[in-house]
């Protein structure tokens, strides 16, 4: 594609010395290759009609010798046909991902699932997703920064102490022991909907969990780690950043570099904070401190209660605070439910008058609700959550069926496919019977056909070589397979993972026409073929591996 840009540019700077940008897209393979609208874009100062210019530009990029063909359609449109040495030239680039992120620090916060909780579909959504979008800024040259942000501290940390307290008798940290090692995230989550139970129902345990709330922080405040209370506390909060990694390694997901507990920004939310008040960007409001967003086309939020206690506005000031004087960055992106979206561009809003370069770099993607089919919203403080783990044996249970195996890297490619495959912000539907299936747009599907690739390759009989020219289905293929940096260069540019699916999708559709039709062992052009079907599958497997699916090579 550069190359086509680099004659476009020549010949227009041949023909009115004007020196311009060149867009390209692929059009419809029945009226060519590539096609522009720069004629469109250059009539306005040439004061010709652009499509006497389209004319004039076909006239002489037809005199290169990559360029096959050149028409001009509708009002001006250019569509332009690649020599057969063209093609070749773009096939050796395809697998490359251009480090155009060479040595930029980028920050990705994802997943941020809260100690003394289980973690929900959404949180596994977000671990998916936020992996994948990680990985492309990653291949594209990008020192990535994973981080994890949870609620260690706060009113669900409280309510979840004192069911534990009860549960335990009273503060005896060595009953602890007697909680199964597998079951412990489980055990916690039911404390937690025990303790927000009794904190809507009974008067008298709501008290104590506020009590218990303060006692919490204090804990932090005082390092305390030998007191009774303290010893429950630091063993429950390990066992759930330990139950998080287990989960994530069953993921297959890159390891986190740390976890960012609101513990530890809290100080530096309140500080900051304290400091807007004195610069008069929040004010008090019955005895709250505030920021008036309207002004801004936002609304009011509340960063320090009557109580004088930090909010969740607060703790997530001092999380992005943190993440700009740790890293520096050149890019930031934050994934998290779309239910706090509008809650997210007051903290953005606030956080201008503090970090602005930081503010400018962030990006916020949000998602829908994770349900089965058939299912309504679930809610964690009911206990009626739909677990990830929930979601990952449905889809077990889906392969097996239909399958008759336990395969692990199945059932992962099939969960991470039917997140991955939809654009990020909507609602999603997961079927775990349509998501395991071999046949449609599924996980499964891509890999079968990345094994019925790696079976071709290896029963060739003649080395593969490059090829240097194509039959038409060769060419059909050769074309869609050149498409992959362009396609890594949109999700770079909107980092929506999903144009990744969709282009391996349509890669496999056209792969297979190309063997529905052309004869590769043992054809006289065998080992172009190969060469072409080794390119091929050399993308399929690196979009797989960028969408943290495995490609088996057999299956």
């Amino acid at each position: 594609m550069d190359q086509l840009k680099s004659i476009l540019k020549e010949a227009i700077n041949n023909l009115y010395k004007l020196d311009v940008e060149i867009v390209l897209s692929r059009p419809d393979s029945r009226f060519g290759d590539f096609a522009s609208n720069i004629a469109m874009q250059l009539a306005g100062a040439l004061n010709k009609n652009p499509k006497e210019i389209a004319e004039q530009i076909s006239a002489e990029i037809l005199t290169n010798s990559s360029i096959f063909e050149a028409t001009v359609a509708g009002p001006g449109f250019l569509n332009i046909r690649l020599a057969d040495n063209a093609i070749v030239d773009l096939l050796k680039s395809s697998t490359k991902i251009q480090q155009t992120l060479k040595d930029k620090v980028v920050v990705a916060e994802y997943s941020d699932p809260n100690p003394f909780k289980v973690l929900h579909a959404g949180h596994l959504y977000t671990s998916i997703v936020g992996d994948v979008v990680a990985n492309v800024l990653q291949a594209a040259g990008a020192n990535v920064h994973r981080v994890n942000f949870g609620g260690d501290v706060g009113l669900h940390v409280g309510k979840t102490m004192w069911a534990i307290l009860q549960e335990l008798g009273g503060e005896h940290p060595d009953k602890l022991q007697s909680v199964d090692k597998e079951s412990r995230l489980e055990w916690l989550s039911t404390r937690y909907v025990e303790g927000n139970e009794a904190y809507e129902t009974n008067e008298e345990a709501k008290q104590l969990i506020i009590v218990l709330n303060k006692k919490v922080y204090e804990l932090h405040t005082a390092k305390d780690h030998e007191s009774t209370f303290a010893q429950i506390y630091w063993t429950c909060r390990t066992w759930s950043y330990e139950g998080f990694d287990k989960l994530y390694e069953q993921l297959q997901i890159q390891p986190f570099e740390k976890y960012m507990p609101e513990s530890e920004v809290t100080p530096l939310g309140i500080e900051i904070v304290n400091k807007g008040l004195q610069d008069s960007i929040f004010e008090k409001s019955d005895g709250a401190v505030v920021f008036k967003g309207e002004e801004f086309g936002l609304h009011t939020r509340v960063f320090m209660n009557s109580n004088g206690l930090p909010t969740y506005e607060a703790k997530d000031l001092g999380l992005a605070g943190t993440k700009w004087q740790d890293y520096k960055f050149d890019q930031s992106f934050i994934i998290t439910a779309n239910d706090i979206e509008q809650y997210m561009k007051v903290v953005m809003k606030v956080l201008s008058n503090f970090y602005p370069e930081a503010t400018e770099r962030t990006t916020h993607l949000t998602h829908g609700v994770i349900k089965l089919p058939g299912g309504v919203k679930m809610s964690s403080r009911k206990g009626n959550i739909l677990r990830a783990v929930d979601i990952l044996e449905a889809a077990s249970t889906a392969n097996q069926e239909q399958s008759g195996k336990e395969d692990q890297s199945v059932v992962l490619g099939a969960v991470k496919y039917a997140f991955l495959k939809q654009r990020i912000g909507s609602d999603i539907i997961y079927d775990p019977a349509e998501s395991v299936s071999v046949a449609g747009n599924s996980g499964p599907y891509l890999q079968y056909a990345y094994a019925r690739a790696s079976s071709i390759l290896q029963k060739a009989t003649q080395k593969a070589e490059s090829p240097t020219d194509f039959t038409d289905h060769e060419r059909t293929l050769a074309l869609k397979v050149s498409e992959f940096p362009e396609v890594i260069g949109v999700v770079l540019y909107e980092l929506m993972p999903h144009h990744i699916c969709t282009y391996l999708y349509e890669l496999t559709q056209v792969f297979n026409r190309f063997y529905e039709n052309e004869k590769v062992i043992g054809s006289e052009r065998e080992a172009q073929k190969v060469g072409l079907l080794k390119t091929y599958a050399e993308v399929l497997k690196t979009g797989l591996k960028l969408l943290g699916i495995q490609a088996p090579e057999s299956m």
